[in-house]
C-alpha cells in the first residue's frame, strides 16, 4: 500500500504506511537530533535524556512504562545515533493509541526526578564500562574521535565520566525543550495502522507544541588521526577509515557498491584473500556510514597480534587494487546484496516504520524501494572504483584496541 505524508500545523510530520497481511504496527517518534548536536562538555546528554525518560513520563512512573505496554504483549524501545534519536513501539493493530500515548509522554512529559538521575548515571556508567569491555566495540568510538577530532560527531554516544557526572536534570529539560522541536519530528507507524486514527491522536497529542525546529548541528569535517588503546588482549582489533560521502552524494551508491565488493561478505576481496587464502584475521569487513554533509567508508578485522600488522598492510593492498580493478561481475554481485537487503528488510512492520521517518528526515520524501533499487542498477564499474579510489585518497584514520600495531609487530 502507499505511504502518505501529513504535517501539523506546528510543523511536526506525521508518516504512515497500511501493510497488508499483517495483524501488528510499529510507531515511532523520530527526532532529527543525536549527539553530535551536544554543547562542549555534555558529551553523553542526549544519550542519558533516552535513558531518563523511561524512569517516569507523564502519570507513569518506571514501573507503570514496562507494566502497561507489556500488559498488551508490546515492547517500548529507544536508541541514540549521532544524528537522530528514536522512541519506538510494537505493537498489536488494537493498541495504537496506547502507542502514541506512551511514545508521546517520552518526548513530551518525562519527569527527570533528580534522585533518579543519579541513579540512572550508575547504570550509564555500567554500559559504558561494558562498552570499553567490549573490543570490537569500542574501537568504533576510538575510531570516529579519530576521524573527527574536537568536533561534536567525534564524541562517543554515550559520553565518559567526566561529562556524565557535571549532567543535571535542568540540562536534560533543557535538552528536550530546545532539541525536540516539532519542525525536527517526525511521527510515523507502519503495519495494521489505521491512517484517520493515527492523524487524530498526532492532533491530540502533539498539536498543541509550540512552532519550531532543533539549531542545526556543527558542521563535521574528516580530520583523520590514530587512537591506540594499549590495553592487552589475545588479539588486537583495528578499525580504519577515509573519508565517505554524505547522505545526499551522487556517489553514495557507488561507494556502498565498491564498500560491498571490498569487504561486504564472504565471496568479498578482504574476506577471501585476509581469511580464506592467508589465514590472518577471523572477522574482517568493510562499511560505509553517512552522515549530512560528511561520511565514512573504513574496514574493521581482529587479528592475533603478531600478525595485525601485515592484516592491516594486506587490507590496505586489497582495497586499492578493488578501486583499480573492480570487475562487472563483483559488481553484480555488490549490487544483488545490496538490493536483497534492502528488499528483505522492508517486509518488517518496524524496518518500514524506520525507512519512513529516516527517508524523511533525510531526504524530505519518501524514497520508493524501486527508485533506490533503479539507482543501483545505475551505478558503473567505473563509477564504483571511482568512488574507492577518491575515499582512499582522502586521509586515513586508524584506531586499534590491545595495542598498537608497531608494538604488536
Amino acid at each position: 500500500m502507499t505511504a502518505r505524508v501529513h504535517r501539523l500545523s506546528n510543523g511536526l510530520t506525521i508518516a504512515v504506511e497500511p501493510m497488508a497481511g499483517v495483524e501488528t504496527l510499529a510507531v515511532g517518534i523520530y527526532a532529527d537530533v543525536g549527539s553530535r548536536s551536544e554543547a562542549a562538555g555534555q558529551g553523553g546528554l542526549a544519550h542519558l535524556v533516552e535513558h531518563m525518560v523511561f524512569k517516569g513520563a507523564g502519570t507513569r512512573d518506571a514501573r507503570a512504562i514496562a507494566e502497561d505496554i507489556e500488559d498488551v504483549g508490546g515492547s517500548l524501545n529507544a536508541w541514540t545515533a549521532r544524528d537522530h534519536t528514536v522512541y519506538h513501539a510494537r505493537l498489536l493493530a488494537g493498541d495504537l493509541a496506547l502507542g502514541v500515548d506512551m511514545i508521546a509522554d517520552l518526548v513530551r512529559a518525562p519527569r527527570f526526578d533528580a534522585d533518579e538521575l543519579e541513579r540512572e548515571k550508575k547504570v550509564v556508567l555500567s554500559e559504558l564500562g561494558e562498552a570499553r569491555d567490549t573490543p570490537d566495540d569500542i574501537v568504533f568510538d576510538h575510531l570516529q574521535s579519530a576521524c573527527y577530532p574536537g568536533q561534536p560527531i567525534g564524541v562517543p554516544v554515550l559520553g565518559d565520566e567526566a561529562t556524565l557526572a557535571t549532567l543535571t536534570a535542568g540540562d536534560l529539560r533543557r535538552w528536550t525543550e530546545t532539541q525536540y522541536r516539532p519542525g525536527g519530528l517526525v511521527l510515523a507507524a507502519a503495519g495494521k495502522v489505521d491512517e484517520d486514527a493515527l492523524l487524530t491522536l498526532a492532533e491530540a497529542r502533539f498539536g498543541d507544541m509550540a512552532r519550531g525546529v532543533p539549531a542545526p548541528a556543527p558542521t563535521a569535517r574528516f580530520g583523520g588521526g590514530t587512537h591506540h588503546d594499549r590495553r592487552r588482549f589475545d588479539q588486537i582489533h583495528v578499525a580504519a577509515a577515509w573519508p565517505g560521502v554524505g547522505h545526499s552524494a551522487d556517489a553514495l551508491h557507488a561507494l556502498s557498491l565498491f564498500s560491498s565488493a571490498a569487504g561486504g561478505g564472504m565471496s568479498s576481496r578482504l574476506f577471501q584473500q585476509l581469511r580464506e587464502e592467508r589465514g590472518l584475521a577471523y572477522s574482517i569487513y568493510s562499511w560505509t556510514q553517512a552522515y549530512a554533509e560528511t561520511g565514512l567508508f573504513g574496514i574493521y578485522c581482529a587479528a592475533e597480534r603478531p600478525r595485525a600488522a601485515q592484516a592491516l598492510a594486506l587490507a590496505r593492498t586489497v582495497l586499492t587494487e578493488t578501486a583499480e580493478t573492480l570487475s562487472e561481475a563483483e559488481l553484480v554481485r555488490a549490487r544483488a546484496q545490496a538490493k536483497a537487503g534492502l528488499l528483505m528488510g522492508l517486509e518488517s512492520v518496524a524496518a518500514r516504520c524506520d525507512h519512513l521517518a529516516r527517508n524523511l528526515q533525510i531526504h524530505g520524501r519518501i524514497v520508493p524501494a524501486a527508485e533506490t533499487v533503479a539507482e543501483l542498477d545505475a551505478v558503473t564499474v567505473q563509477q564504483a572504483r571511482a568512488a574507492g579510489a577518491a575515499a582512499l585518497a582522502g586521509g586515513e584514520a586508524l584506531a586499534t584496541v590491545g595495542g598498537s600495531l608497531k608494538a604488536a609487530a
